[in-house]
């Protein structure tokens, strides 16, 4: 999954770090601006605490902007991103809570007999369930759980700001990316099985279903169902989503933030080639979507995470080294030292920072977040498939752009 503390999207300015973090290695090269080879004070991740609400992927407290964060960092709140296990400051564990509980409910034999039911008879107690509990509420109950349940309470980020940021990324989306209006629950087990994200962290629905947390999770399901009936064609897919997150948000985040999700998925075609275009494509479509929002200043932030992901880190360097028109310029950095996706990404992971107006120039914001993974070689149960995913926080694009 690809973006806010806890994965919330920031309501206001996101947290900001130093552009001119550790001068530890980072090299970069700067397309358009500078000549290649020029080495670039880069900037450390936003918190990499912090995913651009939500990348994959935003601020990795929220995936970027909204960009999933799929690293379990821990916020400075005590909450940790989407696959995380820390638990709010102060918050009981679900260890603790399920110990209170299983007295009043029968103790673990009664949660192991509903676990083992088959999907439709768990479904059909759950129902019943429900009913009782839905059967006590009151229109005036249910007034007051709207206004301060965190899922059920609107976003805080303007709607014409949203539609703006939106529309900036549509207009640069290539146009061999098929677009969907994907489906707003998937398959339970789809954010945990295929991605290692603690289950706690999604909304689970009781018909076997849970709501979308990050839609490349989606966005790689229908990949791997094109990619097992025709192995030959690349499949690129793309979605706007608004998705929820369980862990508590920080200051300034909500739990249902918007996300733009890009997923490329392919086969191994030797020698690095199929990743490093699909690296250039998801660089290439993120610089000129910041652009068209009016970010001038753009970092793309490259952590290779195997001699393979240093090969690609490089080519793709090189080949993006000479884009110098307008809406394609932006600063390249090789970050060694971030340690989230490590263990989610395979190969290389990247972020995509931005200068926002009004901000001191040191200062960056984290808009997306991206890399390989390996879904789609469990789903298709073929070592050859190749897979890149990348999210752009739509909430943190439209809440860093200019009013």
């Amino acid at each position: 999954m690809t973006s806010g503390p806890g994965n919330g999207t920031p309501t206001g300015p996101p947290t900001s770090f130093p552009a001119g973090g550790p001068t530890d290695g980072r090299t970069g090269t700067t397309t358009g601006e500078t000549t290649t080879g020029e080495t670039t004070a880069g900037a450390a991740h936003p918190a990499d605490a912090n995913r651009p609400a939500d990348t994959t992927h935003a601020a990795d407290t929220s995936h970027p902007a909204g960009t999933a964060n799929p690293e379990g960092t821990t916020s400075s709140d005590g909450t940790t991103n989407l696959a995380g296990t820390t638990h709010p400051v102060g918050a009981p564990s679900p260890a603790t809570a399920l110990a209170r509980v299983l007295p009043a409910v029968g103790g673990m034999d009664t949660i192991e007999r509903l676990a083992g039911l088959s999907g439709s008879d768990f479904t059909t107690v759950m129902l019943e369930v429900t009913r009782l509990r839905a059967a006590r509420e009151t229109p005036a109950s249910v007034r007051r759980r709207y206004s301060a349940d965190r899922f059920t309470t609107p976003g805080h980020t303007s709607w014409r700001a949203l539609r703006r940021a939106e529309e900036a990324l549509l207009a640069c989306l290539p146009p061999h990316v098929e677009m969907l209006t994907l489906a707003p629950v998937v398959p339970l087990g789809t954010h945990s099985a295929l991605a290692t994200v603690s289950q706690q962290k999604v909304l689970t629905t009781i018909r076997a279903c849970e709501v979308a947390a990050d839609p490349t999770n989606a966005l790689a399901l229908e990949a791997a169902v094109r990619r097992v009936h025709d192995r030959t064609t690349t499949v690129r897919l793309g979605a706007l989503q608004r998705v929820v997150r369980t862990q508590l948000p920080g200051p300034g985040f909500t739990a249902h933030f918007g996300l733009f999700g890009l997923v490329t998925a392919g086969r191994d075609e030797g020698d690095n080639r199929f990743e490093r275009r699909a690296l250039a494509e998801h660089l290439r479509f993120a610089v000129a979507s910041l652009a068209a929002a009016r970010l001038r200043y753009v970092q793309l932030a490259l952590t290779p995470l195997s001699e393979a992901g240093e090969r690609i880190a490089a080519a793709v360097t090189s080949d993006l080294s000479g884009d110098r028109s307008p809406g394609t310029a932006a600063v390249i950095v090789v970050d060694h030292t971030r340690s989230s996706g490590r263990g989610y990404y395979r190969d290389l992971c990247f972020k995509v920072n931005a200068r926002t107006d009004g901000r001191h120039p040191d200062n960056l914001q984290e808009i997306g977040d991206g890399g390989f993974a390996s879904w789609t070689q469990q789903l298709v149960a073929s070592r050859k498939e190749r897979l890149l995913i990348s999210g752009i926080g739509v909430d943190r694009l439209a809440a860093c752009g200019p009013p």
